[in-house]
């Protein structure tokens, strides 16, 4: 996929461009590696069924799985945006499933046991007023 750089930094030089330079580096690298593993996973689980997955069908299962990841993190980040928040949080990844049941019931389930992996925070106690101070000691 070829980029071009926008009227904004194409002129403008140095560390804006090279930070973006690094970011789009760096994003080209994730996308190879999400191909890479869907081509491998792809290529395995047709060995399993027995069948052989011609190239250009895997190349194309990568290439969907790239797009539909994009599209999901262009969602969440809305989603976070929409509430006001910088960051994205499981309720946000959630919301991107809303309209297959299945998913949405995985994720929550999935988001359910890392709550109960996390170590319980304990809740702050009220500070009891002095009438109930005062009801204690009678």
């Amino acid at each position: 996929m070829a980029r071009t750089s926008s009227p904004a930094t194409a002129g403008s030089g140095g560390g804006g461009e090279a930070e973006r330079l690094e970011a789009e580096a760096q994003a080209d690298l994730l996308r190879d590696r999400l191909r890479l593993a869907v081509i491998k996973i792809a290529t395995s689980e047709g060995r399993k069924a027995g069948m052989e997955v011609a190239d250009p069908v895997v190349a194309c299962i990568a290439d969907l799985a790239y797009k539909s990841v994009e599209q999901l993190a262009k969602d969440v980040e809305l989603f976070a945006q929409h509430a006001g928040r910088k960051s994205i949080k499981m309720e946000d990844v959630i919301l991107t499933a809303h309209r297959n049941e299945h998913l949405m019931g995985l994720l929550r389930t999935f988001s359910q046991q890392l709550k109960g992996k996390e170590p319980s925070s304990e809740r702050k106690r009220k500070k009891s007023s002095k009438k109930d101070d005062n009801m204690m000691q009678i």
